[in-house]
């Protein structure tokens, strides 16, 4: 009998200690979702954020503060701010490296190569100067422009990285592990293309996982990188309707219960 007892706990064991190791989130939902979008572009404004409001959702923008549709739109993104969005730190100039393949559109005042990373600190802070005065709030997350994180000097985003409650840099949607995942290094896909169905299946994976995923889209029906309006509805009514078992939030809200967990 006590053997019999003995092989029943031995049994048990490997699922006791991942129920008492395991990352849990909010109210016992399976996964974790971060809408985003990138860059302050008109199409979030006149397409995303209606969107996301008739699902009752909330989502992060990431705001280049020298883009036209910042300072044209003000009350525009306060507005969305008061909704509950969240404002995020691009920097003020989006600063991309112009060696990289592609990147012919990079100016010579936005070459990260030619920029150090005290002029980059000097930038990101600057932005968040801005932002509040947008917005009125101090704890923010940061997306990295490009995923170009070396300066002409150095690694700027090491610098930076205790301003942030979290950072995002390209990768896979889904986090693998969140047991391992770095919150200064969180990866985001850049959907471009990707149909409702596409979209939703990264989000099933998430939840098989037990994890998060993490879309930063740009133009929504419009400017570039595009999502249709289409695939962009599609994915933001199944999480409406799925309310229960996945947790949509803003980027920041969401690391800050990764830090919590982790306490």
């Amino acid at each position: 009998m006590h053997a019999r007892l003995l092989l029943c706990g031995l049994a048990l064991w490997p699922s006791l200690a991942l129920a008492g190791d395991g990352f849990t989130w909010p109210e016992g939902r399976k996964a974790a979702v971060s809408l985003a979008y990138d860059d302050a572009l008109d199409s979030q404004l006149d397409n995303a954020l209606p969107a996301l409001d008739r699902h009752r959702l909330k989502a992060s923008f990431y705001l280049q503060l020298s883009r036209a549709p910042v300072w044209t739109r003000t009350e525009d993104w306060r507005a969305a701010a008061r909704n509950g969005h969240e404002l995020g730190n691009h920097t003020l100039f989006h600063q991309c490296s112009g060696r990289a393949p592609g990147r012919d559109w990079v100016t010579p005042a936005q070459d990260l190569d030619a920029t150090t990373v005290a002029q980059m600190v000097a930038q990101v802070a600057f932005a968040d100067t801005l932002l509040e005065q947008i917005d009125g709030g101090k704890e923010r997350s940061f997306t990295v422009p490009c995923g170009d994180r070396r300066a002409g000097d150095g690694d700027y985003v090491d610098a930076i990285a205790g301003r942030f409650v979290g950072i995002k840099v390209p990768g896979d949607a889904v986090v693998a592990d969140m047991a391992t995942l770095d919150p200064d290094a969180v990866p985001v896909l850049a959907p471009e293309g990707l149909s409702g169905p596409q979209l939703i299946a990264l989000v099933e994976e998430a939840g098989r996982k037990g994890t998060m995923v993490n879309f930063t889209f740009h133009g929504i029906g419009g400017d570039y990188l595009q999502t249709s309006n289409e695939a962009h509805d599609a994915l933001l009514a199944w999480l409406d309707a799925r309310r229960d078992d996945y947790w949509t939030a803003t980027f920041g809200e969401i690391m800050r219960w990764v830090r919590e967990q982790r306490r």
